[in-house]
């Protein structure tokens, strides 16, 4: 395996062609919507040049959103993808769904590699059922109006000790030993996210009733039901998804009790209150695994060497490229995401890292994202390289518990690596009840999308305590929790997108299971199935890794108490 990726030569498009209007874009989609397809060899020809066409788009549209969110006060920045947005975005998509019609309808797609193929045929007959002329400008308002959220949150900053920080900084005061200061900036952080309460409450109900239109014009009952087939959801159903939220409540619910529970008698607490959850005890250092961004991609890419030179040359690719942009800055979008880029093929990791242990896991989440791109970066065509979610996490959440065994690297004292594998496996487990409760909210929001800002407040509160463990007290915060929702931007930018971490989080688990047993084995099925990219169905990636693609009750349950048994070791 090499991690020397080759930006992808162009046949089709000129060497040094850049999107820049709809106008110099244009001829090359009527091209090949005239071009005639007379065998199965032009066929293929054919695929490769759309395939072509699609990489360089993606890879101009992923960078103006790579600059929005690095700097999100540049205005200049803003209107480049505002205008891919509202301007070429609503352009080719009829001329793309002309083209998917052009492959299906062709006499010689049945010559094909049927295997191969599968699920792009599938994926595009799909694209062709939901497109309605309708939607196109809709869906780049959308677009447009998603990116909103990072724009207004980019701006949250609050003063602790007399300094600025972003809110992700901020947090980092929530794992001090000193109680009133963890309740001051906990405050602070309420207070700030509250000041753009309203401000977000229309945001979304904008959102919401535009995603609505978008449904009803494809003739689906509600955005639910639209998104799931838009998101290519073909291996399991609604259903499913609501067994989940039950599996979590009955199996996951009461360990994070069980883990809460510990914690209060580790701080010796009456009451447990919010801002104590991630607290260490008095005379006890909250985990620093790094100072600076150099620090944090220096010690990840050694970590990444222990599984494998190729794991930490990844790294090293992307950082030789400038593909990295890791620490917290006032202005900059909140979260962090790694970006493929389907051209050059060496993905961008974005984060806001302010030395903190959730850091860590960060960037070795990322980092699995950016393995799975440079795994599949050399398959033929851009749409086998278009990976479901549910295998995207599985990457990315695996690498987390993969590189424990190397987190020496990070801590060198013997206790500090014992607490950071400790926190590590808790929030396995303590991440589900708030997967489900994200989902769950979506699920009632679109199926009631007239619903008013009042009622939305009220059934997200009714949810909220249906997954929470009574332990917290949440007394005199009302207003604040009320809103909490707030806080995940992807309920703003990417809806639906959020069980995909639930359903991974199982598959990661019984990954690192497999790891325990045999390092080697495990590591060999992780970059099989991720080298597949999408050219096989869920359930064929899952079995491919070796594990089952499954998030019934049971399976929750048998994964849950093996991580409860390696929690109980440490």
């Amino acid at each position: 395996m090499n991690a020397d990726i080759k930006k992808l030569p162009r046949h089709f498009l000129p060497a040094t062609f850049q999107v820049t209007t709809w106008d110099n874009l244009q001829p090359y989609y009527e091209t090949l919507q005239q071009r005639p397809i007379n065998n199965a060899a032009d066929l293929e020809q054919w695929l490769k040049d759309v395939s072509e066409l699609e990489a360089v788009i993606s890879e101009d549209a992923c960078w103006r959103q790579i600059k929005m969110t690095c700097d999100t006060t540049s205005k200049e920045l803003e209107d480049a993808f505002t205008y891919f947005c509202m301007e070429i975005q609503p352009r080719l998509q009829p001329y793309a769904d002309a083209l998917n019609k052009k492959l299906v309808d062709s006499p010689f797609v049945k010559d094909l590699d049927q295997e191969l193929y599968k699920t792009y045929l599938r994926n595009v007959k799909n694209q062709i059922k939901l497109f309605r002329e309708e939607n196109i400008p809709l869906q780049a308002e959308l677009s447009v109006m998603a990116q909103q959220y990072g724009v207004i949150a980019g701006k949250m900053t609050i003063s602790v000790n007399g300094k600025e920080y972003t809110l992700q900084q901020a947090a980092k005061f929530l794992e001090n030993e000193d109680r009133t200061l963890r309740e001051e900036v906990f405050s602070k952080t309420a207070a700030r996210r509250l000041e753009d309460r309203n401000t977000l409450d229309e945001l979304y109900t904008g959102l919401v009733l535009k995603r609505d239109q978008v449904a009803k014009n494809a003739g689906f009952a509600n955005y639910r039901d639209y998104k799931f087939e838009e998101l290519g959801r073909f291996d399991y159903t609604k259903e499913d998804a609501f067994q989940f939220h039950d599996a979590v409540k009955t199996h996951i619910v009461p360990l994070v009790q069980q883990i809460l529970e510990k914690q209060q008698q580790k701080l010796q607490l009456d009451q447990l209150k919010p801002w104590d959850t991630e607290a260490e005890p008095v005379g006890v250092k909250p985990l620093e695994p790094f100072q600076t961004g150099e620090e944090l991609i220096t010690k990840t890419i050694e970590t990444f060497d222990q599984l494998g030179p190729f794991f930490g040359d990844c790294l090293r690719v992307m950082k030789k490229m400038g593909r990295l942009d890791l620490e917290s800055r006032i202005g900059k979008a909140p979260g962090g995401y790694n970006c493929p880029l389907a051209e050059t093929g060496v993905p961008f990791i974005f984060m806001n890292a302010a030395g903190q242990m959730k850091d860590l896991t960060t960037m070795v989440h990322e980092g699995g994202h950016a393995v799975h791109s440079f795994l599949s970066h050399n398959l033929s065509l851009n749409a086998f390289k278009e990976y479901p979610m549910e295998i995207a996490e599985v990457a990315s959440m695996s690498m987390e518990l993969f590189t424990m065994d190397s987190w020496n690297i990070f801590f060198d004292d013997a206790e500090q690596l014992r607490r950071a594998r400790l926190q590590q496996l808790e929030r396995a487990i303590t991440i589900f009840p708030w997967i489900a409760t994200i989902d769950k909210f979506q699920h009632w929001v679109y199926e009631h999308p007239q619903h008013t800002i009042e009622e939305r407040t009220a059934k997200w509160v009714e949810i909220l305590k249906e997954f929470s463990p009574a332990i917290i007290d949440w007394s005199g915060l009302e207003d604040y929790r009320a809103s909490f929702w707030q806080k995940q931007l992807h309920l703003f930018e990417v809806p639906f997108y959020y069980i995909e971490y639930g359903i991974a989080q199982l598959g990661a688990i019984a990954m690192w299971k497999q790891y325990k047993e045999n390092k080697k084995q495990a590591l060999d099925n992780y970059v099989q199935a991720l080298s597949l990219g999408n050219t096989k169905t869920l359930p064929e990636l899952y079995k491919a890794a070796g594990i089952r693609f499954d998030f019934s009750p049971a399976y929750v349950k048998e994964l849950a108490d093996f991580v409860k048994s390696e929690i109980e070791k440490l």
